[in-house]
């Protein structure tokens, strides 16, 4: 599918790596974004675009863990596309939160063996899984009724992110590993229940990525991270994965998939 000429709805789209696949969106001719973050899109994402970038981009306020505030949104960005007649080509799930070990750890029991309360993985829970979940079941209904395009009869593509702790998860990530995890598993099964409506779904598993969380990291940190990283040993770039989406977007035989961005590293079980 061509990325020009469609509407993405792209969730965490001010920030991190969301910001990064934005910008990609954005250089294809007439494509519309439809952010939804808990912050508006920064001035930086228009910096190097064509003049008419802002016109091409709107945005909601949106609490992924919030139902009503997706719908606010989903429903919005479908009025908006019959209004520009700029069918709706996608929807990618970047909104997320990240507890990494020793950062906020989401713990199981603590030193004494005594259970921790639910209130973190709670919240972990419903932006990083329910949210995903729940910002695709409210765009299937209009992405379902876009008019097939190209020999394949395509409708549109789905793109969710996981992490490599869905592989390799680290002392204090047993949330935020379970919620990647489950993107992962969800993944072939999505795509075989969406596969009749001509609708494809691929996952992306970044491993440690620059970030704003990451730029503050030690020296002796990144090294940890990264030490068993075939090549290139350094973070992942937001602009790499970014280039990700748009190969998943573009190639129409990648379906049901969860795709490693990585160097070839593995995480360490401890930093």
């Amino acid at each position: 599918m061509k990325i020009s000429k469609h509407t993405f709805i792209i969730s965490g789209g001010s920030s991190g790596l969301g910001l990064a696949t934005t910008r990609l969106l954005l250089q294809s001719p007439s494509t519309q974004v439809a952010i939804l973050d808990l912050s508006g899109p920064p001035n930086e994402l228009y910096e190097g675009l064509a003049s008419d970038a802002r016109d091409r981009v709107r945005y909601w306020k949106t609490d992924v863990s919030s139902l009503e505030q997706l719908q606010v949104a989903v429903d919005g960005a479908a009025k908006w596309t019959e209004e520009t007649s700029v069918k709706l080509g996608g929807v990618l799930c970047c909104a997320g939160v990240n507890r990494p070990a020793k950062v906020n750890a989401v713990q199981i029991i603590d030193a004494k063996g005594n259970p921790y309360p639910l209130d973190k993985w709670d919240f972990v829970i419903a932006i990083n899984l329910s949210g995903t979940v729940n910002l695709i079941r409210l765009a299937l209904p209009y992405l379902t009724k876009v008019e097939p395009e190209g020999p394949d009869g395509e409708r549109g593509v789905i793109v969710m992110v996981a992490s490599s702790a869905a592989f390799e998860g680290q002392p204090g990530q047993t949330a935020y590993s379970a919620s990647k995890g489950a993107i992962t598993s969800m993944t072939l099964p999505l795509a075989r229940d969406l596969g009749r409506y001509g609708i494809r779904v691929a996952t992306i598993a970044p491993a440690a990525f620059e970030s704003k969380l990451t730029e503050h990291f030690t020296e002796s940190l990144r090294h940890n991270l990264t030490k068993d990283t075939p090549f290139p040993q350094r973070f992942g770039r937001p602009d790499e994965f970014a280039q990700t989406v748009q190969w998943v977007i573009e190639c129409p035989y990648v379906n049901g998939e969860t795709f490693r961005l990585s160097g070839g590293g593995r995480m360490p079980g401890k930093l």
